[in-house]
């Protein structure tokens, strides 16, 4: 049997999380992702959770198994993994997001379609930024945090 890796896509990212319901909160709410579907693994005690840009409406109301199937369809696709209980321990320091000593994996970029306007927005909900679109020597893109330290950088269509 043959295969053209030139067919290959990226089909997902992967982020543990924390908080589930902030994540799903920043990414769905704030960031404009739709939740695909959400699978729940009971014995080992986690889930994982796919968000998306624009998925068809027909997609988000139809069947849990059309919904994973498409998420393991299409490219672009945010997987937040959550363990269970990580939420509500005050212990738990949280996942190395790589932009911390020692630094590795970098930031996710989401295309938006009025950077000012989307920076006010997310300044408004109070979202941490790292860098506006007026500093450093990088102009007209930005950088903010999700709930769990990750980068996302907004970047203008066309940039």
């Amino acid at each position: 049997m043959a295969t053209n890796p030139t067919s290959y896509e990226l089909n997902h990212t992967m982020y543990r999380v924390k908080d589930a319901k902030a994540s799903i909160h920043f990414y769905e709410t704030l960031m404009g992702m739709s939740l695909i579907c959400k699978i729940d693994f009971e014995e080992a005690k986690f889930s994982l959770i796919f968000m998306g840009y624009n998925v068809p409406q027909s997609v988000l109301n139809s069947s849990f198994e059309e919904r994973k199937k498409y998420a393991f369809s299409r490219p672009g696709v945010l997987e937040l993994t959550h363990n269970w209980g990580t939420e509500s321990d005050e212990s738990f320091k949280g996942y190395h997001n790589g932009n911390e000593e020692p630094r590795g994996y970098g930031h996710i970029g989401v295309i938006v379609d009025n950077l000012e306007a989307a920076c006010k927005r997310l300044e408004d909900h109070k979202v941490r930024f790292l860098k506006k679109p007026n500093e450093g020597r990088m102009k007209n893109i930005a950088f903010v945090t999700d709930p769990d330290g990750y980068s996302v950088e907004l970047i203008p269509k066309g940039y």
